[in-house]
């Protein structure tokens, strides 16, 4: 049976007490079989820096009063665009980007469409011409769902040196 899922967005400078320990633990049931990896230890520190930029936005879904996942971004500064790397051009100079940071489900509620839904909450109102994010080369299927949801891979990119390899992927939102 499919739960009755509510979203709530949150934004930068009005984030409850507890924001980043909730993220901290659906983070840590979405990767518990890799959370040995250095990589995902660091997540605190990942949304912290987040949560903490201007223009911060975070949707998370709800099965009554637990979270099931969120889905979090902001735009990135004129010129630090994930896309600069590739040989990827915008249309007519079009290049505010919103970068989509985390997208993520706790097991117990993968395959209902929850991901789909936050994402797409997340992105709803933004004033962007495009969004950004980062997909695992290693994890095709997660590439070809965001390739679904209107996503083209422009190019690929390691930005820390015990980070996976990444597609970048790019998505117009006008």
């Amino acid at each position: 049976m499919t739960s009755v899922i509510n979203l709530r967005q949150y934004r930068h400078g009005e984030l409850p007490a507890d924001f980043t320990e909730m993220l901290v633990d659906v983070h840590a049931d979405a990767y518990a079989d890799a959370m040995d990896l250095e990589f995902n230890q660091r997540f605190p520190w990942f949304a912290n820096h987040w949560s903490n930029m201007e223009g911060f936005t975070c949707v998370v879904g709800f099965d009554e009063e637990e979270p099931t996942g969120f889905a979090y971004g902001a735009p990135l500064q004129p010129g630090r665009e994930w896309w600069r790397s590739t040989d990827y051009k915008p249309n007519n100079g079009y290049s505010a980007t919103f970068a989509v940071s985390e997208v993520l489900v706790r097991p117990g509620w993968r395959k209902q469409g929850i991901a789909e839904r936050l994402h797409e909450a997340l992105l709803s109102e933004r004033p962007e011409d495009l969004a950004v994010l980062l997909v695992d080369v290693t994890h095709p299927k997660v590439k070809d769902l965001y390739d679904s949801w209107g996503y083209t891979k422009v190019g690929e990119q390691q930005p820390f040196a015990d980070s996976p390899l990444y597609a970048v992927m790019i998505k117009n939102l006008h």
